[in-house]
Formats: C-alpha cells, sequence, structure tokens
C-alpha cells in the first residue's frame, strides 16, 4: 500500500470510493454541496495550502482517501478520510491519520479539526485514540453530528 497525492484523473475512483462508503453508513452522498470539493481536488485543497492523497492498493486501486483543508492561517480540517472495507484492518486507518496529521504540520498548522457522525464508530474511537477532543464549531454539516479538534503542537 502507498499513499500519493490525488490526480485529477482520479476524480472518478475517489467519488465511487467516498459515495460508497457514505452510502453503507446510511449517508447520502451531496455532490453539489459538501461534497462538491471533489469536482476540483487540486484547487480546493492544493492552492488553499492543503493536500489531498489516496491510499492505493498494489493493483493500483484507490483504497482510501484523506485530505487536510486550509480553514485559517491556525487551523486545517480533517476531511475525506475513507477506507474502503476491503482494505479495513491491519492498521490502515492509522497510517491514514497518521499521514494527515504529518502533513498538516509539514503545512505549518498548529491545529486540526474535524467533523464526523457519531455512527461512524470506528473512526470516532480513532481519532479520540489520537487525541482529538469533541469541539463545538460554528457550523456542522448536515449529516455529521460530532466536531473534534487536536493541538499538533
Amino acid at each position: 500500500m502507498t499513499i500519493r497525492p490525488a490526480r485529477s484523473t482520479d476524480r472518478r475512483e475517489v467519488e465511487n470510493l467516498v459515495f460508497s462508503i457514505l452510502r453503507s453508513y446510511g449517508r447520502e452522498p451531496s455532490p453539489k454541496t459538501t461534497d462538491a470539493d471533489l469536482a476540483d481536488i487540486e484547487g480546493t485543497y492544493r492552492e488553499n495550502g492543503g493536500c489531498f492523497d489516496v491510499l492505493v492498493d498494489d493493483s493500483n486501486r484507490i483504497v482510501g482517501t484523506v485530505a487536510v483543508h486550509r480553514t485559517s492561517e491556525d487551523l486545517c480540517e480533517l476531511r475525506k478520510m475513507y477506507l474502503d472495507p476491503s482494505a479495513r484492518g491491519g492498521g490502515k486507518g492509522r497510517m491514514l491519520l497518521e499521514h494527515a496529521i504529518s502533513r498538516a504540520r509539514e503545512l505549518g498548522f498548529p491545529r486540526m479539526w474535524l467533523e464526523t457522525a457519531d455512527c461512524l464508530t470506528e473512526a470516532t474511537r480513532l481519532y479520540r485514540s489520537y487525541g482529538f477532543e469533541e469541539w463545538n464549531p460554528p457550523h456542522l454539516s448536515h449529516r455529521c453530528d460530532l466536531a473534534m479538534v487536536k493541538d499538533l503542537g
């Protein structure tokens, strides 16, 4: 398994992965709002001081995604962390999260926040184990009911 920057040509494969995982948890994708970032990964992430990376298996199939989105000079958001069910287990979720935290530090962010749904118990447990704590941001996405924040210092 390898983590690499997402390319424009990855768009459909990334959307298929993200949307199928959302549906498996009873959440509807929102390609015109919450998930509109997938239509222009480079513009939304890299050109805004963040990153969007994919986890690929040995056959070069995308099995995971993770992104760091700049929300201010001192705060970034962990976004789009998804892992195909066939790739779960063996620490790949930890690998994606550690990669995102490391990239956020490299990009100079002292704090990271995220939104999630409480029903995503595996992810929520993982975030807590890395020191993310509940937080009340001014806004939550319509499909999320929990926000968390972590100091990266």
